[in-house]
């Protein structure tokens, strides 16, 4: 029986691994890396470093990217983004929102954020973007 992807994604995107935690959900689409956190949760070096943990085991050396897919509403401490800084394997971080208050939230993070950054108002041209990274 075939596994439905839970994305709607160009044919290229193949879900690899799926990855249920305390905080939220991680996508492994190869390197592409999405991840869906639950409504209301405060995300920080300290909730999400031991999900940054898995992931970079999972990934190895490889080059990736995140994607923080933002279907819920929810916090985030832009000073940790000093943390993901330093993650060599990561290529770029790319936010895709669903509402004006998203959009503004995610222009105060890209100051935050020396990687390339990007925001989008959907997943299927994050990832497009996030490939030309790779």
């Amino acid at each position: 029986m075939e596994k439905i992807a839970p994305h709607n994604l160009p044919s290229g995107f193949q879900l690899k691994k799926k990855l249920e935690t305390d905080i939220g959900v991680i996508y492994f689409y190869d390197t592409v890396v999405v991840f869906e956190a639950k409504e209301g949760i405060v995300m920080s070096y300290k909730t999400g470093f031991s999900i940054l943990l898995k992931g970079l085991n999972y990934l190895g050396s490889k080059r990736w990217v995140y994607i923080s897919n933002r279907v819920h509403s929810y916090s985030i401490k832009p000073m940790d983004y000093k943390y993901l800084n330093k993650v060599p394997t990561l290529r770029a971080v790319a936010v895709v929102n669903y509402s004006e208050v998203g959009h503004t939230n995610a222009e105060l993070e890209s100051k935050f954020c020396k990687k390339p950054f990007h925001m989008f108002d959907n997943l299927t041209e994050a990832v497009i973007w996030a490939k030309g990274y790779l």
